[in-house]
């Protein structure tokens, strides 16, 4: 009696759903490409000419994340259009911090068991989120590796290239006492601080499809709402003000991120009350019990992005902002120190 022969697929892996996976993408990563990039989706490697246009020193600056712990609500909700926004949102707004634009994004996309519909939708976001940022995707990788994911899960990373002429390159080396910090507004808890969202959830037995007050649609989806792609916002004020230094609000909040770009001697004064704190990090208070300084330490509270500019130029750049659509608040100001964060009320 002869055994049947062991395949590829009965070990779990359908390469005919990689075929069906790559054709759906292409129609949404063809959007993203323009005249730079040189070659096709298929090839071994991305090929992208470098336009140095205008640029004396071009230097590049590279980025990478992935979306973390907040793919499990997207799971839980079986909701995977907007988290490659994400993805690509976390790449992008990190090289933006040192005044680079985004030139092509790489994505990662490893599942257990590949479902041609489900990975064209996470990879359509991605593309969205490219057409924000203005970056060719111009490659990656959908790996499918059974038993190694749960099923329906997956995970989910991104890589970008910006560059900025060497002249403009923003590291906050320049930031002076009396400079001015202007936020940008966040779109909500944008892809960090899940694992402290997911314990509240957890602890309160929190339904996420369910609509909570002061909301209007499930808590879920309101946590969903991806993260803030800020380069329409920032690149024209870039060219037109003395930005000193950007910092992306991320893991670790206001106290991780903003030190970053501070000098030794300095300090980022943060008045707490420049801005109504948005309702889903009241909820999250009050669900959680938290106390507010480890907030602070933990989200980005409101805020997505922190520039730094010359006192003298803040009031233009917080009207070119609003008048081009961008909610922006006048939210401190430099002071002698240590390179810290202070949170005042004034």
């Amino acid at each position: 009696m002869s055994e049947t022969p062991l395949t590829y697929k009965t070990a779990g892996v359908d390469v005919e759903a990689g075929y069906e996976s790559v054709s759906r993408m292409k129609q949404h990563i063809k959007k993203t490409l323009n005249s730079q990039v040189m070659e096709g989706l298929g090839n071994f490697g991305g090929l992208y000419a470098l336009n140095q246009k205008n640029i004396k020193e071009p230097i590049l600056v590279s980025g990478t994340d992935g979306v973390g712990t907040k793919l499990k609500l997207a799971f839980d909700l079986d909701k995977h259009d907007t988290i490659g926004i994400d993805c690509v949102a976390m790449c992008v707004n990190d090289v933006l911090c040192h005044g680079a634009k985004s030139l092509f994004f790489l994505d990662y996309l490893a599942t257990g068991h590949l479902e041609p519909e489900k990975a064209e939708t996470i990879v359509k976001g991605i593309t969205d989120g490219c057409k924000s940022s203005r970056a060719a995707l111009i490659g990656g990788e959908t790996a499918e590796m059974p038993g190694f994911y749960p099923s329906g899960e997956y995970d989910l990373a991104g890589f970008v290239v910006g560059m900025v002429d060497k002249e403009k390159l923003i590291d906050g080396s320049s930031i002076e006492l009396g400079d001015q910090i202007i936020g940008l507004a966040s779109t909500g808890v944008h892809s960090n601080g899940f694992s402290l969202v997911r314990k509240i959830l957890e602890v309160k037995n929190i339904d996420i499809k369910k609509v909570y007050e002061p909301f209007d649609e499930p808590i879920g989806n309101v946590l969903l709402e991806p993260t803030k792609i800020y380069c329409d916002a920032v690149e024209p004020l870039i060219e037109k003000y003395d930005v000193k230094g950007i910092a992306h609000i991320t893991g670790g909040g206001f106290y991780e991120n903003i030190p970053r770009i501070l000098p030794k001697h300095l300090n980022a004064q943060i008045d707490l009350n420049s801005h109504e704190l948005p309702e889903i990090f009241k909820w999250l208070q009050n669900q959680g019990n938290l106390e507010i300084d480890d907030m602070y330490h933990t989200f980005n509270m409101g805020i997505g992005m922190a520039l730094v500019v010359p006192k003298e130029q803040a009031e233009s750049v917080l009207k070119d902002l609003k008048n081009e659509g961008h909610e922006a608040y006048a939210m401190g100001e430099i002071t002698n120190g240590t390179g810290a964060i202070e949170l005042c009320q004034r």
